[in-house]
């Protein structure tokens, strides 16, 4: 599937692209290069292929579940204006 060039116009002016006539003929171009890469593509035969769910078909490394840092929300909470049971307290915003 090629495009034409009213075509590249009317993606531009739907996409509001502002192309200059002398860019046209470029983006044309990228245009019907990626079409028809995506073409390319279409006519691989993958009908006998298991769909991967990651490329690498890698597992993985997971660290244990370990606790690294002590709690020390007394000392973040010593310098706050307002704390209450364990939570900061902020002005009311929304009336």
């Amino acid at each position: 599937m090629a495009l034409e060039r009213s075509d590249v116009e009317k993606i531009a002016h739907l996409a509001r692209l502002g192309l200059c006539e002398a860019d046209l003929p470029s983006t044309l171009d990228a245009l019907n290069s990626i079409l028809s890469l995506a073409d390319q593509m279409q006519s691989v035969d993958t009908q006998n292929i298991a769909p991967l769910a990651h490329p690498l078909e890698a597992s993985q490394r997971l660290r244990p579940d370990q606790v690294t840092e002590h709690n020390q929300r007394e000392a973040y909470q010593a310098v706050a204006p307002a704390v209450d049971s364990g939570l900061y307290l902020v002005p009311k915003v929304i009336e």
